[in-house]
């Protein structure tokens, strides 16, 4: 088990429906990076939040995921983010974590954005995902999926909750809330990585991306509509020394999700 792990989410803007410009943006940023184990990218970052997966959409075999494969080789890191995905007739916002090794896991958004119509044109996920990693248990949601506590509920005992989004500054005041809610009742270390800009469709993000522990306190955090990172050092056995002091998660209540 690894004690400590290194993190850090980049926040930036992103270009509409452009995967080769953003992979150029964050190679650049990527590339001043020193000692992270994990590198955390935004929902789709190499597109935006797009509802034209037609136009832009990658297989499992595309160029992004081969990206990701030479970063994480590159650097000896483990790299992830959200792309779109067409996989079987189908389109996915699908999560993509890939470790140092080139190994990947994903995980496809459980709760489709119906207020823009991302459930008309892509496919939910059902699965929950736990990544080990250096002895961490991650456990990957996007977006939407923050809204509901349920879908986040640590029954499996996860070290990091991590959300990466396109969330617009009309409803950032939700995004800073539940972010530090689903930290505080899952006493877990929470990352939460948002984009700045303005779409192709006029939506305006302010970032607002954040690092926080399990019992929500800011580990790191950005100045709203700044490119940037945010960076933390997260510690295991002091997480783990919390948990059973405070015994929280011992009294949760027993149910299954249908």
């Amino acid at each position: 088990m690894q004690n400590e792990l290194n993190v850090v989410g980049i926040q930036t803007d992103l270009v509409w429906e452009n995967p080769e410009q953003n992979r150029v943006v964050f190679e650049d940023k990527i590339h001043t990076l020193h000692n992270i184990d994990l590198v955390i990218l935004p929902e789709m970052f190499t597109t935006g939040f797009t509802m034209h997966p037609e136009k832009i959409a990658e297989s499992m075999q595309g160029i992004t995921i081969s990206w990701m494969q030479k970063m994480a080789k590159k650097h000896d890191f483990a790299i992830c983010g959200s792309i779109v995905i067409a996989d079987d007739k189908n389109y996915y916002n699908r999560f993509v974590f890939v470790h140092p090794s080139g190994k990947i896991n994903t995980y496809d958004k459980r709760h489709s954005f119906t207020l823009a119509g991302e459930d008309k044109v892509y496919t939910s996920g059902n699965s929950k995902l736990i990544v080990d990693y250096k002895g961490w248990k991650i456990c990957p949601l996007i977006c939407y999926d923050l809204r509901f506590p349920v879908w986040a509920r640590n029954t499996e005992n996860y070290d990091l909750l991590i959300y990466m989004a396109n969330w617009p500054v009309t409803r950032i005041k939700a995004w800073d809330t539940l972010l530090k809610a689903r930290a505080i009742e899952n006493m877990s270390y929470t990352v939460g990585v948002n984009r700045i800009g303005k779409d192709a469709n006029d939506y305006v993000y302010s970032g607002n991306s954040l690092v926080v522990d399990y019992l929500g306190n800011e580990l790191s955090s950005l100045a709203s509509n700044e490119i940037g990172l945010v960076k933390a050092t997260l510690e295991k056995v002091a997480q783990n020394t919390v948990r059973k002091k405070l015994g929280f998660l011992n009294d949760k209540d027993s149910f299954d999700i249908q």
